[in-house]
């Protein structure tokens, strides 16, 4: 299984960004797929979830109502789209996929057996 995001970039505050995942040799089938933000000196931040067992999504207080995750069985891709950014949301982004299911609230203590290596969003004020 190889996790490729892309689609970050700089953009300034109140802008949008679409990130992309794209998850080669992983079987879409029972699975729980989420981004992670990582910067310097702050512990990994679980963003959002979702996951083939429910029909919730499950993201962190700081993003609700501006980020969204989907998944495109057929393209093997999970996207992050990312609306009214801002300074804070700046970081590298992460994908993680699991074809054991389930996110619940506190999905970014759980284990995930496979990685990306990220893509870099900078917000500007």
């Amino acid at each position: 299984v190889q996790l490729v995001e892309s689609g970050g970039g700089a953009v300034q505050a109140g802008g949008s960004l679409n990130l992309a995942c794209v998850a080669s040799g992983f079987t879409f089938r029972s699975y729980a797929v989420a981004w992670f933000r990582e910067a310097p000196g702050e512990e990994r931040l679980p963003i959002t979830c979702s996951t083939s067992s429910d029909n919730r999504i499950y993201s962190s207080d700081s993003v609700k109502g501006r980020f969204s995750i989907s998944v495109d069985k057929a393209r093997q891709t999970v996207y992050l789209q990312m609306n009214d950014l801002k300074p804070e949301d700046t970081g590298i982004y992460v994908c993680a996929a699991d074809t054991m299911p389930g996110c619940g609230r506190f999905f970014g203590k759980r284990p995930w057996d496979n990685w990306g290596k990220g893509t870099q969003v900078t917000v500007s004020s």
